[in-house]
């Protein structure tokens, strides 16, 4: 060659070798970080559609739960202000979104770093350009802050999906669930806080037994919390081998039970859950516009109780000009499709005019 280069050898390695596809012990990948197919839904979108019909949830994605009930009870109208408190996978905004067109907003609201960029990036994908969609690193909570940065004086629809999301509970390295093993952490947001590991360590048997009262309804709270305050567990799989070996003449599916009631005690108090929802509760009013609407998921009887509470307080006090007579269940058929719904409440409330 006359430029001195030297000529390209068949033995040379290209700059980014070729990877095989993992292998798997049987016909389909078990662990979520392996479920490469159900992270890509663009590119599989056959096997996405697969997997929710047999009633599953795709790795590394979240299903709206009780749509039609919420934009019945929200009524989005065009040019109108939302704010989406617990935006997660963006599955309730990306339904509200075209709603409040031309000329309205949506707020979203989420406490999660890792999860909350991906969203912004799949409702911008969608077309929704920051003049109409705006995501904010915010817990719930911070609901009028976050409507004041954004130049408004009220919105006229909130909602509070308080479940925790699928991309978070599937996840073993976020420590939420027993279904694979991981860090003990259960943090919305892993940059800050304790993990559930150092809140164990450090805590004594009377406030853990309190806490798994007041979070879980455990029964078994008394006899369950000195065998596990003051412990040092690394792991979800070590802290749920330990509640059932404290309770070792229960059945396997009271015992499973008793680990998940342990379980959402822990990343309750984690995440102070309940006090965040209480302070969201007490600025809602003041968020709403007249006639404004907010709906509000729960998926446990300690949520329920404090929405309950705060929208028949406020009824009674003019605050509200209407609100929910009954808790809105999941249909038959949406129970069966998405099992995870099975737990939702949903109430609703309108601001007076």
């Amino acid at each position: 060659m006359t430029d001195g280069s030297a000529p390209f050898s068949s033995h040379e390695q290209p700059a980014t070798p070729h990877r095989r596809r993992p292998r798997y012990a049987g016909r389909n990948p078990r662990r979520f970080e392996d479920k490469y197919k159900e992270h890509d839904p663009v590119r599989h979108a056959a096997t996405i559609a697969k997997v929710l019909a047999s009633g599953k949830t795709p790795a590394g994605t979240h299903r709206p739960i009780m749509v039609a009930e919420i934009l019945e009870a929200l009524a989005p109208r065009p040019g109108e202000r939302a704010a989406d408190c617990t935006l997660g996978y963006g599955g309730h905004a990306r339904e509200i979104l075209p709603r409040l067109q031309p000329g309205g907003r949506l707020l979203g609201l989420d406490v999660d770093p890792i999860e909350l960029p991906k969203t912004e990036a799949r409702l911008r994908a969608l077309g929704f350009s920051p003049d109409v969609f705006t995501a904010c690193r915010s817990n719930f909570a911070g609901l009028p802050k976050v409507i004041a940065s954004a130049g408004l004086s009220g919105v006229d629809i909130v909602l509070a999906d308080l479940g925790v999301s699928s991309m978070q509970i599937d996840d073993p390295a976020r420590g939420f669930s027993v279904k694979h093993c991981g860090p003990l952490d259960m943090r919305m947001n892993p940059q800050r806080g304790q993990p559930a590991s150092a809140l164990l360590e450090r805590i004594g048997a009377a406030d853990l037994a309190r806490l798994l009262l007041d979070n879980a309804d455990e029964p078994r709270a008394v006899t369950l919390a000195p065998l596990l305050a003051g412990r040092a567990f690394r792991t979800t799989a070590e802290l749920a081998q330990a509640v059932r070996s404290a309770l070792p003449w229960l059945g396997d599916d009271e015992a499973d039970l008793t680990v998940r009631r342990v379980f959402q005690a822990l990343r309750i108090a984690v995440n102070d859950e309940f006090s965040a929802l209480d302070a969201f509760l007490r600025g809602l009013p003041s968020c709403l516009n007249p006639g404004g609407r907010v709906a509000v998921l729960t998926f446990h009887s300690g949520e329920d109780r404090r929405v309950k509470k705060a929208f028949a307080g406020g009824l009674r006090e003019g605050v509200y000009a209407a609100i929910a007579g009954d808790v809105v269940r999941p249909s038959p058929e949406e129970r069966i499709a998405n099992p995870r719904s099975a737990p939702a409440k949903l109430r609703w409330a309108r601001r007076a005019d």
